[in-house]
């Protein structure tokens, strides 16, 4: 087992009709507040009014930014940046999903500074303060709400990249399952491979850990037993609080301790497609893992079966990664590109793409050779 240290200061307020404290939450923080969200969902399902409606409670004067895309962009960033140092913000409510509470985070560290946010990707510059951020989930997927971490693109580089500060951290996510009922059946589906995803990215990390590869697995079996069931209720209550749940817990940070690192090589080749043709991201990795499980199947041997007889109970390798392709399959999620409407004829501007990206993983190391193999396994 690695070393590691333990910290998360994200208070998760989790149930039913919890953004009833989001007033007393925010007041304390401070008078003005960004509101920032996506495209106009938050709008039409009424969780709009709500926040609002807790902002005026706690008295604050809201300056809005929306309009954060599904695939986040640093222009974004940058320019509810510049709206919340021009207005004097104290604090920053993100209300959505993963692209929405990522901006935030990087909105919140990049407000105290002049420089836009990309500079914290390229390392060129660290982040010295951040203001309080509170997230108010729409969407269980990214584990977002409970981690340090924020995905942007860039269009004029070319690059979809992750960062991670302690000072991103929400200081407060809320958490209300029946929120999540009008997310649509794909990305709800999507969601679920997203969170299955994050669990396996730790597994075939580097180091040894017993104890995280059992939180792993308890995750991935409670989501593959609840999934079908909410894909068949989209409006069940304890359908959606378990999967909600599982997703925090994907990518709250418990699953990689006493490990080195995660792999994140597949999250790698998924930017890429989501950035050329704004594949969904959890798309994208329900795609992809099947065949990185399948072009590793001797490197990662050992790993894949351990899997297949913990999760499934089966001892072959190939009967593994099948277990995980039917799953997708049966929640709706694609398995292969030509479902996502990518044939090979894309397949030297995606290997030129992730060459550019370098979408290598941190242990099972990638290279050009291996990114057409894996299209090819995947088409």
């Amino acid at each position: 087992m690695e070393n590691f240290k333990a910290y998360n200061p994200t208070t998760l307020h989790f149930g039913k009709g919890v953004i009833d404290n989001l007033a007393a939450t925010v007041k304390p923080l401070g008078r003005k507040v960004l509101l920032v969200y996506g495209k106009g969902s938050v709008k039409r399902s009424g969780l709009y009014d709500k926040v609002m409606e807790q902002l005026i409670k706690a008295g604050a004067e809201v300056f809005e930014f929306g309009g954060i895309k599904p695939n986040p962009t640093v222009t974004d960033v940058d320019k509810a940046a510049a709206l919340g140092r021009e207005k004097g913000v104290d604090s920053i409510v993100a209300v959505g999903g993963g692209s929405v509470i990522d901006s935030a985070k990087i909105i919140s560290i990049t407000i105290p500074v002049a420089h836009s946010a990309w500079k914290f990707y390229e390392y060129k510059a660290r982040p010295v303060k951040a203001l309080p951020l509170i997230a108010v989930l729409t969407l269980a997927a990214t584990g977002t709400e409970m981690n340090p971490f924020a995905v942007l693109q860039n269009e004029e580089t070319g690059h979809k990249d992750g960062y991670g500060s302690d000072l991103c951290f929400p200081r407060h996510s809320f958490l209300d399952p029946e929120v999540t009922y009008t997310v649509p059946r794909d990305y709800t589906a999507y969601g679920i491979a997203d969170l299955i995803a994050h669990c396996l990215e730790n597994y075939f990390g580097a180091g040894e850990c017993t104890l995280s590869d059992r939180f792993i697995n308890a995750i991935i079996a409670d989501a593959m037993e609840w999934g079908p069931k909410l894909m068949n209720n989209l409006n069940g209550y304890d359908e959606r609080a378990a999967i909600m749940y599982d997703a925090t817990m994907a990518l709250n940070l418990m699953t990689g301790y006493g490990k080195a690192r995660g792999d994140w090589g597949v999250h790698a080749l998924g930017h890429v497609l989501s950035l050329l043709y704004d594949v969904p991201h959890g798309a994208s990795l329900s795609i992809m893992f099947p065949a990185w499980m399948k072009h590793h199947s001797e490197k990662a041997a050992s790993r894949i079966l351990k899997l297949g007889k913990d999760l499934f109970g089966v001892t072959g390798i190939d009967e593994t990664i099948s277990r995980f392709e039917q799953f997708f399959t049966l929640i709706g999620s694609p398995v292969r590109l030509s479902q996502v409407g990518i044939g090979d004829d894309k397949f030297e501007e995606i290997v030129r793409a992730m060459i550019h990206s370098k979408a290598e993983g941190n242990h099972f190391k990638l290279g050009e050779e291996d990114y057409r193999a894996l299209l090819s396994l995947a088409k």
